[in-house]
């Protein structure tokens, strides 16, 4: 059961970065302020899933097909959250 709930939380956590494009189609969200706390709002989170999925993975023993696919893909996620917070970071000083 348990590893149902951790399979079930990563594959949702696999889908949530998506919906930054239905964000960004506002007007609101291109603007200064809002567009550097939304970005930076989901580097975070995409570094939390990568690092929650690989922990489950390993240390929770969830070991089936579709949470190898969420390690696999959260993991890219966390990798490109690193290289878009570093941009950022390089960009503001």
């Amino acid at each position: 059961m348990k590893n149902k709930v951790l399979t079930a939380i990563s594959t949702v956590m696999m889908i949530v970065p998506w919906t930054i494009l239905l964000l960004r189609m506002n007007q609101w969200a291109l603007e200064s302020p809002a567009a550097e706390i939304m970005i930076g709002s989901y580097i975070v989170f995409m570094l939390f899933s990568g690092i929650f999925t690989t922990v489950c993975y390993v240390k929770g023993k969830a070991r089936n097909k579709l949470m190898q696919v969420c390690m696999v893909v959260n993991d890219i996620y966390a990798f490109f959250g690193v290289f878009a917070g570093g941009w950022m970071l390089y960009s503001a000083l």
